[in-house]
């Protein structure tokens, strides 16, 4: 079943499990009445990178604008 959870500065996250012990994420923001998607991987160890959350950062404030 899919989960959603807020990762803060307004980017959330929704996970869903793919079998294998790996876990498809989807990274995304809500402005306005519109929901940019900013990046999408499947994610083997517990903890989400920082560079792949930089990225998403990143294009957020670009799609932002």
């Amino acid at each position: 079943m899919p989960l959603c959870r807020s990762l803060g500065g307004g980017l959330w996250e929704l996970r869903s499990n793919l079998g294998n012990n790996r876990t498809a994420r989807v990274l995304f923001f809500i402005h306005g009445a519109r929901i940019g998607v900013v990046h999408g991987f499947i994610k083997k160890t517990r903890a989400t990178p920082d560079d792949v959350l930089d990225l998403a950062r990143m294009r957020m404030k670009e799609m932002q604008q």
